[in-house]
C-alpha cells in the first residue's frame, strides 16, 4: 500500500501527466472490453475449459515474450510515440476482430489469435507506460501516480464490462470491438498531445541486445528486484485462475452475458474501493506483510467464490478479490520502481511485467487444464491451496528496503 507525500501535489497537476493519464484510461477501457468480450465469445464458442482459460493465457504470453525487446526499445526511442505506435496497433486488431464477428466469421481459432495480436500491443504499452509515469512525476509524487494508474485500470475495471455487456447485449460484439478500435485510436491521440519530452539518456547509446543484457544483469544482481519478481510471479499463477475461469463460474449459476458483465463489474468496484482508500491510510505494516495478507485474503476469496450458492455472494467475494488484488499489486509495483535506476527504469519495468505475464499465462494454461481433467470448482480450490502451500517459502524472500 503506497504512501503519499502529503506536501507533494498532484500529478494531476502536471499537463503532461495528466493526458498520459487520459491516454491510459481509454486504453484500460479498451483492454478491459476486449477482455470481456473475448473471454464471453469463448464460452459461447466453445464449452471447453482449457479453451475459455487460453483466451487469457494467449493475451499474457506476448507480455512475457516480448516484455523485456519492449522495455529496451522504450529506453531507447521516444517514449511518447512508441506508446502511440502500441495503441495503434492494438486499434488496428479491434478492427479485424469487428470484421470477423460482423460477417459472422468469428471462431475460437480467429478469436485466439488475435487475442494474441492483441496481447502484442499490450506488450509493447506497459513497459513504456511505466517508464512515462517516472518522466513525468516526481519521487515525491510516485505513490500518488501509481495509486492513480490503479485506480484507472479499475474504474474501466468497472466501466468496461458494463458498457460491454450492454453494447453485446444490444448490438453484438462487433459493436464492442469497434468501439475498442475508437478508444485505443483516442488513446494514441492523447499521448501525442501530452508533449512529455524526450528524457535524457545515461552514456552512450547501446544495441538492443546490449540493453537487454543490461536488464537482465541488473535484476540478477539485485535482490530487491528479484524478491518482487519471485513474489509477482508466483502470485499471478495463484490469483490468475478466478479471473480466466469466471466465464464458466457464472455459467454453473445459469447466468448470462449482463450477469457476467455484473460480476467483473463486483470485482472492479472492489479494487476501486480500495484504490480510494490507500491515500488515507498511513504505513500500517512493511510491504512484504501486505504481500503475505493479500495471498491469504485473495485464497479465502476464490475459495467463498467456488463455494457461493448465489449470485451475490459470489459477487461479495468478487469484489473482496478486485480489492486484494489492488492493494498486492500496487504493493509489489512500488517496490520494483523504488529499486529500478532511470536509465533502467522501462527495462526493469519490463522485466517485472513479464513476471507477472509469466505468472498469469502459466497459471490460466494449468488451472484450465486442471479444470478440463476434474472440474471448475476443483481448479480454483487447488488454486487456493496452492498458495497457502507457497506462502511459507516465498515470503522469505523480502521486498521491504531492510529486507
Amino acid at each position: 500500500m503506497a504512501q503519499t507525500d502529503g506536501s507533494a501535489p498532484s500529478p494531476l497537476a502536471d499537463p503532461r501527466f495528466r493526458m498520459l493519464w487520459l491516454a491510459w484510461l481509454a486504453g484500460n477501457l479498451s483492454m478491459w472490453m476486449h477482455d470481456v468480450t473475448a473471454a464471453w465469445s469463448m464460452s459461447q464458442l466453445s464449452d471447453s475449459p482449457t479453451l475459455v482459460a487460453l483466451v487469457q493465457a494467449s493475451a499474457s504470453l506476448p507480455l512475457f515474450l516480448l516484455g523485456l525487446p519492449s522495455g529496451a526499445l522504450a529506453d531507447r526511442l521516444d517514449r511518447p510515440r512508441f506508446y502511440a505506435f502500441a495503441q495503434a496497433w492494438i486499434a488496428l486488431v479491434a478492427i479485424a476482430l469487428a470484421a470477423l464477428a460482423a460477417t459472422g466469421r468469428l471462431s475460437a481459432t480467429w478469436l485466439l489469435l488475435f487475442s494474441v495480436a492483441n496481447g502484442i500491443g499490450l506488450a509493447l504499452r506497459f513497459p513504456v507506460f511505466s517508464a512515462l509515469v517516472a518522466d513525468t512525476a516526481t519521487r515525491e509524487q510516485l505513490p500518488m501516480a501509481l495509486t492513480l494508474n490503479a485506480l484507472a485500470i479499475n474504474l474501466t475495471r468497472i466501466a468496461g464490462p458494463l458498457l460491454a455487456g450492454l453494447l453485446m447485449a444490444a448490438a453484438g460484439t462487433a459493436a464492442v470491438f469497434a468501439l475498442n478500435a475508437v478508444m485505443s485510436t483516442l488513446a494514441c491521440a492523447l499521448i501525442l498531445r501530452a508533449r512529455i519530452g524526450r528524457t535524457a539518456r545515461h552514456g552512450p547509446p547501446v544495441g538492443l541486445w546490449q540493453a537487454m543484457a543490461d536488464g537482465i544483469r541488473f535484476a540478477a544482481g539485485s535482490p530487491a528486484l528479484r524478491a518482487v519478481l519471485l513474489r509477482a510471479f508466483v502470485f499471478f499463477i495463484q490469483s490468475i485462475g478466478l479471473i480466466a475461469l469466471l466465464p464458466l463460474v457464472a455459467r454453473r449459476l445459469d447466468a448470462g452475458a449482463a450477469t457476467y458483465t455484473t460480476l467483473l463489474t463486483a470485482m472492479g468496484f472492489g479494487a476501486v474501493a480500495a484504490a480510494l482508500a490507500l491515500p488515507r491510510l498511513p504505513g500500517l505494516a512493511a510491504r512484504g506483510r501486505i504481500v503475505d495478507a493479500g495471498v491469504l485474503l485473495y485464497s479465502a476469496a476464490t475459495t467463498a467464490a467456488v463455494l457461493a450458492p448465489g449470485l451475490w455472494l459470489l459477487a461479495a467475494a468478487l469484489a473482496l478479490s478486485g480489492a486484494v488484488w489492488l492493494c498486492t499489486v500496487n504493493t509489489l509495483t512500488m517496490s520494483a520502481q523504488l529499486v529500478l535506476p532511470e536509465r533502467l527504469r522501462a527495462r526493469g519495468m519490463a522485466i517485472y511485467q513479464m513476471s507477472i505475464m509469466g505468472g498469469s499465462a502459466a497459471g490460466a494454461a494449468l488451472w484450465g487444464g486442471v479444470a478440463s481433467h476434474s472440474s471448475v470448482g476443483t481448479a480454483l480450490l487447488v488454486s487456493a491451496g496452492l498458495a497457502l502451500v507457497l506462502l511459507p517459502l516465498t515470503r522469505r524472500f523480502s521486498i521491504d528496503p531492510t529486507g
